[in-house]
């Protein structure tokens, strides 16, 4: 494997007040906006920070959040200092890693800031990180990229581009100490097949604030896994578009929300060429005083999205009293003329019949319950695809359960 390493602020670098866009940049911001709406949960998207308003909390995209854990990334107060985060990229023979300057004009075309951090984050970086497998290669091992947090804020813009037919696995691995806002894009030729794992591991006191957005070509296949543990508050925004008939999205979620933490995710499908799919599904379990899970799965089907299929699920577990949870499905349809689409949420404590079923068997009660929270996450865990991030994750659970027994 070869391996390219950026250097500690690339596509991470601190803010000194946005340079100037290049025309090049100016021309595909101009065809992303044309291609991005804003449901009626939400502020029109804008690459301009004065766009937004600075919020207060009584927005309907902001209610759940608590504004002051976001160490000013909400109301321009935040200022980057030192290196705030170290990037390294290992990437497989064949793969283009860059760091570019804003002019570029990959940066802003799959998708437009849909708040005022995304946004704040998208004027604040000086240089971003491009990954690029070219068209028709099929890589056999996955391209990772560690974003490490130094102690610092700072803001950050990544792409990741295939080419028409190609297929890659990349997996972003977040930990350390940051307050980081940054916008992460995915853009898909066509027939190209991406699969993204993004983990957030961070240690206790981080702030991560994020925009994804997946702009899926022609009959190509995009699946993201978004797993979060660490980090005092992660609020992560991914959102899909597409650009032509037969893309295919799938969106899977794992999170476990410990004692005072904050995890929310907020997604959005926007099904704005006819006869494509998407499927959502997202698990957590919390536990612990004040632990706090907020999931938001916004799908809209526009007019001339015929033959759309899709379907969005939440599902979370509640293991101890003090915790939290706030799920909200919303689904807009413009057109009749759809396959299917559908939506679930549900919250609940363990399962009594399964608990009593394992514990008639011999299995001690802690045992039981460790099994079941296994088993709530266990096909989540499989469509990582990776064998050593999975062993991680499942390691990773059993560590949260343990705090919980002790």
């Amino acid at each position: 494997m070869a391996e390219a390493q950026n250097s500690p602020t690339s596509g991470y670098a601190p803010a000194g007040g946005p340079p100037p866009v290049g025309s090049t940049t100016a021309g595909s911001i101009a065809v992303a906006a044309e291609s991005t709406v804003a449901t009626r949960m939400s502020a029109p998207p804008s690459f301009d920070v004065a766009d937004f308003p600075v919020p207060h909390g009584r927005e309907e995209e902001w209610r759940f959040t608590p504004l002051e854990r976001l160490r000013g990334l909400h109301d321009g107060t935040a200022v980057a200092t030192g290196n705030g985060v170290k990037v390294e990229v290992q990437a497989p023979e064949g793969v283009t890693v860059e760091t570019v300057g804003r002019d570029d004009a990959r940066l802003g075309r799959a998708g437009v800031p849909a708040d005022r951090v995304a946004a704040q984050a998208y004027s604040a970086f000086e240089k971003a990180s491009v990954v690029t497998v070219p068209k028709e290669t099929v890589l056999t091992e996955p391209i990772r990229i560690a974003v490490h947090g130094e102690g610092a804020t700072a803001f950050g813009h990544q792409v990741i581009e295939l080419g028409a037919f190609a297929e890659a696995v990349v997996v972003i691995d977040h930990t350390g100490d940051a307050v980081l806002a940054a916008n992460v894009d995915y853009l898909l030729g066509d027939g190209a097949k991406l699969t993204v794992v993004s983990v957030q591991d961070w240690d206790d006191k981080a702030v991560h604030v994020a925009q994804h957005n997946a702009l899926v070509g022609r009959d190509a296949s995009f699946k993201s896994v978004v797993v979060t543990f660490g980090g005092d508050l992660v609020r992560l925004h991914p959102r899909v578009q597409y650009t032509g008939p037969g893309g295919e999205a799938e969106l899977f979620g794992l999170y476990f929300t410990d004692r005072g933490q904050h995890q929310e995710h907020r997604l959005l499908v926007d099904h704005n060429v006819p006869h494509c799919k998407s499927n959502v599904v997202y698990k957590g379990a919390l536990q612990g005083d004040d632990a706090h899970a907020v999931w938001i799965g916004d799908v809209l089907i526009e007019a001339k999205a015929e033959g759309t299929d899709t379907y969005e699920m939440n599902r979370n577990l509640v293991l101890t009293d003090g915790a939290r949870v706030d799920s909200v499905p919303n689904l807009e349809i413009e057109t009749g003329e759809i396959v299917g689409a559908g939506h679930a949420s549900a919250t609940g404590r363990f399962d009594d019949e399964q608990l009593f079923y394992l514990m008639a068997r011999g299995i001690p009660e802690i045992d039981a319950r460790r099994l079941v929270v296994r088993g709530f996450f266990a096909e989540l865990v499989q469509q990582i695809g990776v064998p050593d991030i999975e062993e991680r994750l499942i390691a990773k659970i059993e560590e949260e359960l343990e705090a919980a027994v002790a």
